[in-house]
C-alpha cells in the first residue's frame, strides 16, 4: 500500500510541477536591440532566437493598411522628412495615417534617432545597427504574420505573435477603426481563440473594453487581452471631447481592487517595470510593489516592459541584465516580459 501511496504522491507531485509554466519571452519590436525595431529582419533574426512570442506595434495608413510601427509617426526612424518634406501637420510630425501603403513603402528604416539642438539626426541607442545602413522598409501586419507563420511551417517551432493595436483614440478620431481592422487580419491568419499562440494588447482601456463586449464578440472570436499601463503624465491614451483631448487617467488602475476590474475585460496586464519593482530598491533589497500580487490574485497574466541591455539602461539594484532577469523571472515571478535582447533572456533562462 505504501508504495502505492508513494507511486502516486510521486506523480501527483510531477504533474503540479509540470503545470507550472516556463515563463515566456516576448521579443519586443523584434530583435531591435541588433536591427532597426520592427523591419522584417528584426523579426527574422528574432525568430531565430526562439522566443515565443514576438511584438507587432499596428498603425493605420490613409488607404486603410495595417502596417508595423511603434509610433504613429513615421519621422523617427525613416527618411520621409527627406523624401516628403512638405507633408508634416503642424506639429512636425509625419503621421502613417496621411500616407498611402505604396507611399510608405517607399521610405527607408533605419535604427531609431532623436534630433538634436543642431537639427542633427541622433542614434537613441548609439550601440546598436549602425543608422542608415542596409535596406528596410516598413512591413504591413499581414507580412509578417506570414514571415512568422511560414517560419513556423518551416522551422517547426510554434512562436505566437503579439500586436498592439496603438492609439486607437487617435485613429478614431480620424474616422477610422483600426481594431475592427486588426481583428478581421488576425481571423483571415487564424488567431481567434483563447488557445491561439497570440495575445492583442492595448494601452487605451475603453478601447479593450470595446474589444472584449462588442467587437470580438460580433466576429466570433475570443483572444486573450492584456492590458498595457502607463502614467497618466506620458500622455499615452487621450480622450477627445470634440476636437480637444485630454490625457487619459491611470490613476485607478494603481489602487486596491484594480486588477479586479481589469480582469473583467481583460487575460493579463503589461506595466512598465518600475511598477512591480521599487525603483528604490537596493541589491540587498528588492521592493515588489502591490500590482504584481493583486494581478495574480485576480488571475492576470503579468508581462513587464521593456528590458535593455544596452549602457545605462540596467537598474542600479543588479549589475547586468541577467541580474535583471532572475529578480523578475524568480524573484517577482512574472509570466512573461518584453526584451529587445530575446536571445539573452531565452539562455537565461535555458541555463
Amino acid at each position: 500500500m505504501k508504495s502505492i501511496s508513494f507511486t502516486t504522491t510521486f506523480l501527483t507531485l510531477s504533474l503540479s510541477a509540470g503545470a507550472i509554466a516556463k515563463p515566456l519571452v516576448i521579443a519586443h519590436r523584434g530583435a531591435s536591440g541588433y536591427l532597426p525595431e520592427h523591419t522584417l529582419e528584426a523579426k527574422a533574426l528574432a525568430y531565430a532566437m526562439k522566443p515565443d512570442y514576438i511584438e507587432q506595434d499596428v498603425v493605420m495608413t490613409k488607404d486603410d493598411q495595417l502596417v508595423v510601427l511603434h509610433d504613429h509617426y513615421l519621422d523617427r526612424v525613416t527618411d520621409v522628412a527627406e523624401r516628403f518634406p512638405d507633408r508634416a501637420r503642424k506639429d512636425g510630425r509625419y503621421y502613417a495615417i496621411d500616407f498611402t501603403l505604396a507611399e510608405i513603402k517607399m521610405l527607408k528604416v533605419t535604427e531609431g534617432f532623436n534630433i538634436d539642438d543642431k537639427g542633427n539626426k541622433v542614434a537613441g541607442y548609439p550601440t546598436r545597427f549602425p543608422m542608415w545602413k542596409s535596406d528596410s522598409n516598413v512591413p504591413t501586419l499581414a507580412e509578417e504574420i506570414e514571415l512568422i507563420q511560414g517560419l513556423n511551417k518551416t522551422l517547426g517551432y510554434d512562436i505566437g505573435i503579439y500586436p498592439e493595436v496603438k492609439a486607437p483614440w487617435f485613429h478614431r478620431h480620424e474616422g477610422k477603426d483600426i481594431s475592427s481592422a486588426v481583428l478581421k487580419v488576425l481571423k483571415q491568419y487564424g488567431y481567434d481563440a483563447q488557445d491561439d499562440k497570440v495575445y492583442l494588447q492595448c494601452f487605451d482601456a475603453n478601447e479593450l473594453k470595446r474589444i472584449n463586449d462588442e467587437l470580438m464578440p460580433k466576429m466570433g472570436m475570443d483572444l486573450k487581452l492584456v492590458q498595457l499601463i502607463a502614467h497618466t503624465d506620458w500622455n499615452e491614451t487621450m480622450v477627445y471631447q470634440g476636437d480637444k483631448a485630454t490625457p487619459y487617467s491611470y490613476d485607478w488602475m494603481f489602487k486596491p481592487g484594480a486588477m479586479k476590474e481589469v480582469a473583467k475585460y481583460a487575460e493579463g496586464i503589461g506595466p512598465w517595470k518600475p511598477m512591480l519593482v521599487d525603483d528604490k530598491s537596493t541589491k540587498n533589497n528588492i521592493i515588489i510593489k502591490p500590482m504584481m500580487k493583486e494581478a495574480k490574485d485576480a488571475g492576470l497574466d503579468v508581462h513587464p516592459y521593456t528590458f535593455r541591455a544596452d549602457p545605462g539602461r540596467i537598474p542600479a539594484y543588479t549589475d547586468s541584465f541577467e541580474g535583471m532577469m532572475d529578480i523578475f523571472y524568480n524573484q517577482v515571478k512574472v509570466d512573461g516580459l518584453f526584451t529587445d535582447f530575446p536571445d539573452k533572456a531565452v539562455n537565461f533562462l535555458n541555463q
